[in-house]
């Protein structure tokens, strides 16, 4: 039977890589996929790893209907075996219903690779419908890492290092940027909490000793 599947996970845990490899695989056995992705790093219609893999993708804007976009590619003669959704976190929720309806009506597998939750750990309108309706949600078992060395479960927002709580829900960045830049970094859950990023972590290491002493009481 025909599935609707979300491959879930943190930034860094292997997604976009994961897609490319059920691409990979299912194009080598003669099948053909169409892919669709939105805001992917590499820019416009662009499904790309950063192991430096990529490929060319449909762009999914906000009023794109990827259900009417398939029927009609196939009503011109073109095929179809399978779909891929990458970045579903930022599809709408319509879009994400225009997936499952892509399975239920037209028997074809849909594979979408997103985040859960956003920088806030509030969850994204598409990923939020991608675990209402979805046949299975996977978690990736490849994992991300927090600095501390601990399962990172949560993506935080950075800028000059330090972990910000307020602004648009999308923004468009990447793990490893510049300190000026809006970029993103994987914590576990304590250190989301705490606000603790790597960079704010090495500043208090290197912090000196506040602890008080009297000197007076100090014998030789």
């Amino acid at each position: 039977m025909p599935e609707l599947v979300f491959f879930s996970g943190t930034m860094d845990c292997g997604k976009s890589t994961l897609a490319l490899q059920i691409e990979h695989n299912r194009s080598a056995r003669g099948l053909q996929g169409m892919i669709f992705t939105r805001d992917d790093r590499a820019g416009e219609g662009k499904l790309s790893s950063r192991l430096g893999l990529v490929t060319d993708a449909i762009e999914a804007a906000d009023d794109f209907d990827v259900y009417a976009h398939l029927v009609d590619h196939l009503s011109r003669g073109g095929r179809a075996d399978y779909v891929i959704a990458d970045e579903a976190q930022f599809l709408a929720p319509d879009q994400i219903d225009q997936l499952a309806r892509i399975v239920d009506d037209l028997g074809l597998d849909v594979f979408a690779f997103g985040i859960t939750t956003d920088f806030r750990s509030k969850l994204f309108p598409g990923s939020q419908r991608l675990v209402e309706l979805a046949d299975r949600v996977e978690v990736l078992q490849v994992e991300a890492l927090c600095w501390c060395g601990a399962r990172a479960t949560h993506n935080a927002r950075t800028i000059g290092g330090e972990m910000v709580v307020e602004g648009a829900q999308v923004v468009v960045g990447d793990v490893n940027q510049s300190p000026d830049e809006v970029g993103y970094e994987v914590l576990c859950r304590r250190h989301h909490q705490r606000r603790t990023t790597a960079a704010t972590a090495r500043a208090g290491a290197l912090s000196p000793d506040v602890l008080p002493v009297d000197t007076a009481s100090v014998r030789a």
